[in-house]
């Protein structure tokens, strides 16, 4: 097989991303940690996919890829896959928080079944999992966890309305953020959060239209959507050494179409 490594910033280092198996940010992460030397472990709610995608990276990169099952909401879940990854590979550098979901739904009409199950996966999932593999940072002296969460946990937004849920679940992630990484900062362990506006993945294209997408493009200072490699960059230095002196960060990307003051 043949390599797909384009660098060593995260040689030696082992990585673990959540909600890895769909078409979005997560598996560009995967692919993107792997091209840079780390051992990646690929996580998804879906058993099936998250397989199907641990060989297609296996392939892509050369090295075995480990896919496991992990449903956030389940705590046998986290303990399980944190146990084989440390049986597999004996420790943990990185987790990259990328499990989330929304409905839209105003606020007198959101069911507490949905508020419920956007909390769960997006904030509450967050912390369960950092709470998973922090016993093995702090072991190791070392660590950098990505938590990712949303401009929408910042801004209000007019076209974004019925996002109340996801909104407070990404306000929340931004919270978490920062009072975990002062909690474990001197253990040698980065908590940051990366805030993307609208990221592209093939699926928007069977819900939005052509004018949909050329209107999103405008709202950028850069004049075009964020891609899924756009997030990938930042969070390679991120996990890196390089940003072994950032922590408690959220990091807004999207483009300018949010600038925060």
């Amino acid at each position: 097989m043949m390599s797909g490594a384009q660098g060593n910033r995260l040689q030696g280092k082992v990585a673990i991303v959540t909600a890895a198996a769909g078409a979005g940010m997560g598996q560009a992460i995967a692919r993107r940690y792997g091209q840079e030397g780390a051992t990646v472990v690929v996580t998804d709610a879906h058993e099936r996919r998250a397989g199907e995608t641990a060989a297609k990276l296996s392939e892509e990169l050369g090295q075995d890829v480990l896919g496991l099952k992990l449903d956030v909401r389940d705590g046998d879940d986290i303990k399980g896959c944190v146990a084989k990854a440390l049986e597999a590979h004996g420790r943990i550098d990185i987790l990259y928080n990328n499990a989330g979901i929304n409905k839209i739904s105003p606020v007198w009409e959101l069911a507490d079944e949905d508020w419920e199950m956007i909390l769960d996966i997006c904030l509450t999932g967050t912390f369960r999992t950092m709470r998973a593999v922090l016993p093995s940072m702090i072991k190791q002296g070392s660590g950098a966890i990505i938590n990712v969460s949303s401009t929408a946990g910042w801004q209000v937004d007019t076209s974004g309305a019925g996002q109340a849920a996801y909104s407070a679940a990404k306000a929340g992630v931004m919270g978490l953020t920062r009072a975990a990484a002062a909690e474990v900062g001197q253990r040698g362990i980065t908590v940051n959060s990366i805030a993307p506006g609208m990221i592209y993945n093939e699926f928007l294209e069977r819900i939005y239209d052509k004018a949909w997408f050329e209107n999103e493009d405008k709202r950028t200072l850069v004049g075009r959507m964020g891609q899924a490699d756009d997030v990938a960059g930042l969070a390679t230095y991120l996990a890196s050494d390089e940003g072994r002196f950032m922590t408690g960060e959220v990091l807004n990307m999207s483009g300018g179409r949010y600038v925060r003051g």
